[in-house]
């Protein structure tokens, strides 16, 4: 991975962002400024991966309205994806919440030192460990860490704060149950990334004991649905737009605002918060989202990288086992996390 610092380098990243503003490329310059990302250019091999993958986006979601008939199509499309191999799974019910352990075969325990608390996305309506299973397998290898899968509280049945009361409960039971906090690193996709974001700035909040690291790949920041993104990238997003924010925003919160910084985290004071990878697609709806939490992160201290991928589209991370990039993306998270770990994997 090359560091983003050259000018010519930042350039064509922020020329790689499908229909961007100047807004929008500004927050490249200053989100970026010592962020890393695969390649300035999209591949022509990636480009051709990627419109395969939006190419099955279309035929499950296109004429999937209400979000009930969203979660059957992502549940469909991930039906599809391979069982991660070399690793071993076990069903977990951390004081209530289940969930499935993951670590990998070479290493022959139950539970050891270093965690991931991986918290799925899927608009709080949606997702489940079998459709996150394979990414989570592929940082348990990575990683040489422990995946807890979270099997979160869902819409509608369930709504805020059901969902980061959920991820506290596992949070918690990991600390209880032998792992040092400073060997916990969350990470959450859209949704999951929100979810990692909130939970742990209520942490920060009780004054409670913090992961090591936190890892947002495309989180759901403003639920007020405020950043340039969500116009300018609505025709290449086939997987997130405005009126499927909106149904989700008045279904989780309800009467709440949408700028309330217990449920955005783009609106909260960040003072204190762990070192934190950010993951973005440029292609993506919620594409500032993630430029404007990275530049208000940075600017209140927080150890922020933050990751722009040329051509990507939004859950482009789900998917090691079609897209380079989403492979290389998931061994940047896995890096980040080793990092991170007080107790480091040995080499």
């Amino acid at each position: 991975m090359r560091q983003l610092k050259s000018a010519s380098f930042l350039r064509a990243a922020a020329r790689s962002l499908v229909g961007a503003s100047v807004i929008s490329a500004l927050y490249v310059v200053l989100a970026m400024s010592s962020a890393t990302a695969e390649d300035a250019q999209q591949t022509p091999k990636s480009k051709e991966q990627v419109e395969k993958l939006v190419g099955l986006f279309h035929q499950h979601f296109d004429g999937a309205h209400s979000l009930t008939e969203r979660r059957t199509a992502f549940r469909k499309l991930m039906d599809a994806a391979p069982e991660p191999s070399r690793v071993q799974i076990r069903h977990i019910d951390a004081d209530g919440v289940e969930g499935e352990m993951l670590w990998p075969a070479r290493l022959h325990y139950p539970i050891g030192t270093r965690a991931i608390l991986y918290i799925h996305g899927g608009g709080f309506y949606s997702g489940s460990p079998e459709t996150h299973r394979a990414i989570a397998g592929s940082l348990a290898k990575a990683a040489s860490a422990d995946v807890f899968l979270i099997d979160y509280r869902l819409m509608p049945d369930y709504v805020y704060p059901t969902q980061i009361d959920d991820a506290l409960t596992v949070f918690r039971w990991l600390l209880q149950s032998g792992y040092r906090s400073e060997n916990i690193v969350i990470v959450g996709d859209a949704a999951g990334g929100n979810i990692a974001l909130e939970a742990t700035l209520r942490q920060m909040r009780a004054m409670r004991p913090l992961p090591a690291g936190v890892v947002a790949m495309s989180p759901l920041t403003d639920l007020a649905e405020t950043g340039n993104s969500m116009k300018e990238n609505a025709n290449s997003d086939p997987v997130v737009g405005k009126p499927q924010l909106e149904a989700v925003r008045k279904a989780y919160l309800g009467k709440m605002s949408p700028t309330d910084p217990d449920a955005s985290p783009l609106y909260a004071d960040l003072k204190g918060f762990p070192p934190l990878l950010l993951q973005v697609g440029s292609r993506e709806t919620l594409l500032d989202d993630t430029l404007r939490f990275a530049a208000k992160a940075r600017e209140a201290g927080v150890d922020v990288t933050s990751e722009v991928w040329p051509g990507m589209i939004h859950q482009w991370q789900l998917f090691p086992f079609w897209l380079d990039d989403a492979r290389r993306s998931n061994q940047r998270i896995a890096e980040f996390a080793m990092k991170h770990f007080a107790d480091q994997p040995q080499e």
